[in-house]
């Protein structure tokens, strides 16, 4: 029927006639559901929106490898330039054009180009490509270049991980960190100028925040990371959660080979750690295997302040902690080629980490004239255990010979952590006389969270466009305790008005269906839309509380990117997001933080939503960014002091709307052949409105925030970078936040053919990137605090490199090496 309808009207014709249809569709259907109803038609009318589109792929090889980075060109039989792309790792490559006569042709230095004569008329597969080497050859030729740091792509920016000096031998949370435009502070993983963002591994979310999120992933060694995928708007097939979407892809195996990576790495700041890392990748014929292991023992140190200004006096809170940051990890993949369009595969990832700290903690209270009236000593030990198991099984299939692929995943995650804290409040005289315990505590509480997720996910190339459709179920089970004893008497009390019992249940269902255009040469255009029905229920078994909800929501996309020429492109692009609060802020109950504050969440909150909107302009190594956004019913913490008590309550609402803006300039650019650099300068704002009886007033000012990173080929295995960054201070709602600044310097040097790395990092020279004078006024009371989490370090790290690239193997003429692209 599509196609008897636009045959029928013509390309212009059936395009007017979509479009008087959609622009019709709200009168014929109702305002508000009309709007909704208009956007699932459209997402279903993509096909007929599309003019003749045809795809032509392949696989590049030399006589025993893939080639990536070759150059794949298409022209029209004038010579004019109508399509490129470059071949990904794996030497696979698909162009898209209108149908018609074209010329392909494939170079790669050192090779002879190849060219073929095209007739398009539907999708083309030319299967394996064999690059010959070239007849002159290259004699004696020294290059001193720089591999490309970050690549930007219409729906998301590419931090490649395994090219960046400064990560080597450290973790999954310093390769975040230094992706552009991800902050990660206080535990907090978000994105420059908007909010949290969600993390995944392999295009697999991982349904951790706060502590237990990052605990997780400095379990990854950066040396298994390939890049880091930041998606401020991402397509529709991925959640709609969070404000954003970081995606971690892990590295794959060459094929026909297999490489050993061994890393030691030492790190010290004001204690020491060492770190010991080995990644095995094997690939043969139809099996490819991923093994890696590792672990990492030692002690970070933490430091935190708060002033709290009450009327009567300021009390000042100085904590300083010694961490140990011992936890090991481990990991197994396997995938198997059933025939040559069909793979299975099965993954395991399992960690355990205790980030035991010895704590104390000083409260100087002062009377109003500034005197120290007494001293309330906090001393404890804080022992943590965390473990992890995460389990994949997936199934990868090309259908056809027009690339047709369907694949289904099934995950389960399971999180476990215990925290037995003891701790104890003693008060004293100004010159240290004892006067009194004011408290002596004992908290355990465990958590556990059980997660499993299903999906499928259909590519479909048409005539006309490349489609994508799929769906996903997804069912969250976290079960929290915590047991309160009183041990200022011999034998430990239970309170049970400071015990909790806590469950959260979550189920999500997700439809979601996209196409992607090339309206001309020049114009390509992405539409998608995503359904998502979710179910919350929240029961506190102390309280005999019941809380439960359900929503059901539409989430857009789009993309559209104009190539004027080779030097000039626009992009803009659009996306609607949910941000779910945590089951852990959902608990009703209170935790004691120490004599004088405490926690408690809040099982009312509800889900905030935020619309995206982006426009970029790239000319030559220019970027520039401009983006706005709106949330309605933002939530987040709010601290709030009560004079006369002199206790301090972190309770969580929906408390405020918020729009946020920004403009920036990226340059990205090689000076010289020794000299690559990333440099981009932002200016952020917002403006805030609060929405419930908060007793507060908010305020907005602009930030400036600058980054720069810049890497040096001193000799051809000799490396340098320089990375420098700053944050201005500003107020955003309820809160500002104080000046940020980080200069950090990293080294690396190859040694024996590049088989041996030695690097060296030395973070944040000035100590000075690190969270300061986060503040608050509510309730007529300022509150002031720092967070300095061993910002300042020096890391020294040795990677030894092994293995053999020429493995025998049985040649095919179809490799199906799709399964390594699924979640890209």
């Amino acid at each position: 029927m599509a196609n008897l309808l636009a045959i029928s009207l013509g390309p212009s014709t059936h395009n007017a006639f979509l479009r008087r249809l959609v622009a019709a569709l709200p009168g014929f259907l109702g305002a508000s559901k009309g709007r909704r109803s208009a956007l699932l038609l459209v997402s279903w009318l993509l096909p007929l929106w599309a003019a003749a589109q045809s795809t032509v792929s392949g696989q590049v090889m030399d006589a025993t490898a893939p080639i990536a980075w070759a150059n794949v060109v298409l022209f029209s039989p004038e010579g004019k330039l109508v399509a490129a792309t470059t071949t990904k790792e794996d030497g696979n490559f698909a162009l898209s054009a209108g149908n018609g006569a074209y010329k392909l042709k494939i170079s790669f230095l050192g090779f002879a180009d190849w060219e073929q004569d095209l007739q398009l008329e539907q999708a083309t597969s030319l299967g394996t490509i064999v690059l010959r080497a070239s007849a002159t050859g290259l004699q004696e030729v020294t290059v001193l270049g720089q591999k490309q740091l970050v690549e930007y792509q219409p729906d998301r920016v590419v931090f490649k991980v395994e090219n960046s000096v400064s990560a080597t031998g450290g973790d999954a949370v310093g390769a975040i960190g230094a992706a552009p435009g991800v902050l990660v502070r206080n535990n907090a993983i978000g994105l420059l100028g908007k909010g949290a963002a969600r993390v995944m591994v392999d295009g697999r979310l991982l349904e951790l925040s706060g502590e237990e999120l990052v605990a997780y992933l400095k379990s990854i060694p950066a040396s298994s990371i390939k890049n880091v995928e930041v998606m401020t708007n991402p397509p529709a097939k991925y959640e709609a959660s969070g404000d954003g979407i970081i995606n971690i892809n892990l590295k794959k195996g060459l094929t026909n080979a297999w490489k050993n990576t061994a890393t030691l790495a030492y790190e010290q700041n004001k204690y020491g750690a060492y770190a010991l890392r080995d990644n095995l990748l094997y690939n043969k014929n139809k099996l490819r295997l991923a093994l890696s292991a590792g672990g990492k023992r030692g002690n970070t140190n933490v430091q935190q302040t708060l002033d709290t200004r009450y009327p009567q006096g300021t009390w000042e809170l100085r904590y300083a902690g010694k961490q140990h940051e011992d936890n090991a990890s481990g990991q197994v993949a396997a995938d198997y080629d059933l025939t040559p369009r069909t793979s299975v595969g099965v993954q395991y990832a399992g960690s355990y980490a205790a980030p035991t700290s010895r704590d104390y903690t000083v409260i100087s209270i002062f009377s109003p004239r500034k005197v120290l009236d007494s001293l309330l000593v906090n001393s404890g030990i804080r022992q943590v255990s965390t473990n992890t198991h995460a389990y994949n099984a997936h199934l990868v299939s090309v259908l056809d010979t027009l690339q047709r692929k369907v694949s289904f995943d099934a995950d389960y995650f399971a999180y476990n952590s215990k925290i037995d804290n003891d701790f104890g409040a003693e008060t004293f005289l100004p010159l240290g006389n004892y006067l009194n315990t004011n408290l002596a505590a004992r908290n355990i509480s465990h958590q556990r969270v059980n997660n499993f997720s299903a999906k499928a996910d259909v590519e479909h190339p048409l005539k006309w466009l490349s489609l994508s459709y799929g769906a996903k179920f997804s069912s969250i089970d976290s079960k929290s305790s915590i047991e309160y004893y009183n041990t200022r008497v011999e034998n430990p009390v239970p309170d049970p008005s400071r015990s909790n019992a806590f469950e959260y249940r979550e189920n999500t269902q997700a439809l979601y269906v996209s196409g992607v255009r090339n309206t001309t040469e020049k114009l390509s255009a992405e539409l998608g839309v995503r359904l998502e029905r979710t179910q919350t229920r929240g029961y506190s078994a102390t309280l005999n509380q019941l809380n439960s909800n359900e929503y059901l929501k539409l989430f857009p996309t789009a993309y559209a990117q104009y190539k004027h020429d080779a030097n000039h492109s626009v992009q803009a692009n659009y996306g609607r997001r949910v941000a779910r609060p945590g089951f852990g802020i959902l608990n009703p109950f209170r935790s004691y933080l120490n004599s004088t504050s405490y926690s408690e969440g809040n099982p009312f909150l509800q889900p905030s939503f935020t619309d995206n909107l982006e426009l970029t302009y790239a000319y030559q190594a220019f970027r520039t960014n401009a983006f706005a956004s709106r949330t309605a019913a933002g939530f987040g913490p709010v601290f709030t002091s009560f004079p006369a008590t002199n206790t301090l309550v972190i309770s969580r609402k929906n408390y405020f709307n918020e729009y946020a803006y920004g403009l920036g300039e990226s340059y990205t650019a090689t000076p010289a052949r020794w000299w690559q650099t990333q440099t981009q300068l932002y200016v952020l704002g917002s403006k805030t409105r609060f929405v419930t009886d908060i007793q507060a007033t908010p305020r907005n000012s602009l930030q400036l925030h600058a980054s720069t990173s810049n890497t040096f080929t001193l000799r051809k295995s000799t490396k340098l970078q320089v990375d420098y960054s700053y944050s201005s201070p500003f107020t955003k709602g309820l809160y500002s936040v104080g000046y940020l600044s980080g200069l950090n310097l990293s080294a690396k040097q190859g040694l024996f053919h590049d088989r041996v790395q030695v690097s060296m990092l030395l973070n944040d020279v000035f100590n000075t990137n690190y969270l300061k004078d986060y503040t608050s006024t509510v309730n007529g009371v300022e509150q002031v605090y720092s967070e300095n989490n061993s910002s300042r370090f020096f890391r020294l790290s040795l990677t030894y490199d092994f293995g053999n690239s020429q493995l025998k193997a049985a040649q095919r003429d179809f490799g199906n090496n799709d399964e390594r692209r699924r979640t890209n």
